[in-house]
């Protein structure tokens, strides 16, 4: 009797114990929508694949307790279309991270529709809560050349994913012809700083060229991974949140 009870509790605890701890679980939510065109979409996906191989990252992830985080990326759209690109990755040194990146590469796209925010938080949700890695932080990173429109209101899927104890962090794209959120004339930056961005140290990095571009997803990748819960970037950042 006590080897059976020994052995349902061996059952029991398995899948918490096949959880893998991790310094950070990181989903990349990039804007995959109708404003991104084909070559758009490649060079963002080029800009995160040679951020994550950069050796300053690399070694911003093996200065961790864990030497290693989980990461997964997303393109997103409409409300009815988050895509997972390259799913959930354990990077812990190069050739970890150089998989990830030629996956990243070499996916073909598959979101459509028109910026719906809030369902990529809440997919970023889900795919957190339900992964195989346990981290001390949790961070959903979206992206976008545009404000809110359609699926669940975006402060509803904000106020669940801050309750669920994860940060959001932004990259806001301009450029021109971007799109603005329509706010009596608000910024992209600000609709990011006030609607989307929360959590400890939660911040929004603006990017308004390529070149620009790469060294914000560069940099933005590294203070999410370096940046412990009570640090607050430097550098490119526009705001800080702590809700």
């Amino acid at each position: 009797m006590r080897a059976l009870i020994l052995a349902v509790a061996i059952v029991v605890a398995s899948p918490a114990a096949a959880q893998q701890a991790v310094d950070l679980e990181l989903v990349l939510a990039a804007d995959g929508s109708g404003s991104i065109d084909d070559a758009e979409l490649a060079f963002q996906r080029d800009g995160y694949a040679r951020a994550i191989t950069s050796p300053l990252v690399l070694d911003a992830i093996l200065s961790g307790y864990n030497r290693r985080i989980a990461i997964a990326y997303v393109e997103w759209g409409g409300a009815d279309s988050q895509e997972i690109i390259v799913d959930w990755t354990l990077v812990d040194g190069p050739d970890t991270a150089a998989k990830f990146a030629n996956s990243l590469r070499s996916r073909p796209r598959a979101a459509w529709g028109w910026n719906s925010i809030s369902n990529a938080i809440a997919f970023g949700q889900r795919m957190i809560e339900t992964n195989d890695f346990e981290g001390f932080r949790k961070i959903i990173d979206v992206s976008a050349d545009a404000g809110q429109f359609g699926g669940m209101p975006l402060p509803l899927a904000r106020a669940e994913a801050l309750a669920a104890g994860i940060t959001i962090n932004g990259l806001a794209i301009l450029r021109a012809g971007s799109g603005r959120p329509g706010l009596g004339g608000a910024s992209l930056e600000a609709f990011f700083e006030y609607q989307v961005i929360g959590g400890f140290g939660a911040f929004v990095i603006t990017a308004d060229s390529e070149t620009s571009f790469a060294e914000a997803v560069r940099n933005k990748l590294l203070l999410e991974i370096a940046a412990g819960p009570h640090n607050t970037p430097t550098g490119q950042q526009q705001a800080a949140r702590a809700d």
